[in-house]
């Protein structure tokens, strides 16, 4: 069964979030594509955070670092204390989550040049050590897992626009998927809008016809992403 995980991490209203706008636009032309047999999983990391990181969880992944690739049903047997058992309670159901979806679609806003602190502390827990190797391949098990980011920037941090060097935001989360997890680059999508607050602070105004554009851009590149050459993404192709 074809699956989407969708994930938002931006803290405005839906109505007031261009991210999650865009997201839910991906999703809703996702799932008309995949039909009611699809898997459907969506995750609001704000309306219900991902708890922070702490020695538990620490300890556990030490642990089981040390012993190399543990299968993931074998790791709650490797918990020390009752602590250690909760915390990862807590961090298998997202790892199963991610390692299940043939599509991941993440809205992120961009925060202080940044992700928000919300979806840095989903990329936190799901970092559990050997959760994402083969162990007969050795290889990622996301190989074949495509991931979508849509992005809302309040400012212009494309090439040639003079933030351009403080985007932290896209050159993080493709390193991260790319490098550490192990997700090819032909299969990581960054979709951005920007100058989202051209039409609300005085000073951007003169760019409000740049942040419709790019608006008008983010969609129709989300809708072609839904769909890509007639195939939704995550339709099989392996």
């Amino acid at each position: 069964m074809i699956s989407l995980l969708h994930l938002d991490s931006g803290v405005d209203h839906a109505d007031g979030s261009v991210s999650r706008r865009l997201t839910s636009m991906f999703a809703e032309a996702w799932r008309r594509g995949h039909g009611a047999a699809a898997g459907y999983r969506y995750r609001d990391l704000v309306a219900d955070p991902v708890p922070p990181l702490g020695a538990p969880y620490v300890d556990l992944g030490r642990r089981v670092e040390k012993r190399g690739m543990v299968p993931l049903d074998e790791v709650a047997a490797l918990a020390a204390d009752e602590a250690e058992r909760r915390d990862w309670a807590l961090t298998l159901p997202l790892v199963e989550e991610l390692r299940a979806a043939d599509t991941v679609l993440i809205g992120a806003p961009m925060y202080n040049f940044s992700v928000p602190a919300a979806l840095k502390a989903w990329i936190d827990r799901i970092t559990f050590p050997g959760a994402y190797v083969d162990p007969d391949t050795e290889t990622s098990v996301l190989r074949d897992t495509e991931v979508v980011v849509v992005t809302a920037r309040g400012g212009a941090y494309g090439p040639d626009t003079p933030r351009h060097g403080c985007d932290f935001q896209e050159p993080y989360l493709r390193a991260y998927f790319r490098e550490h997890l192990g997700v090819p680059e032909d299969n990581l999508r960054f979709v951005h809008a920007e100058m989202t607050m051209a039409e609300h602070l005085p000073q951007l105004a003169r760019f409000q016809d740049f942040a419709a554009r790019s608006l008008a851009d983010a969609r129709a590149e989300v809708a072609a992403l839904a769909s890509r050459d007639g195939r939704p993404v995550g339709a099989p192709n392996r």
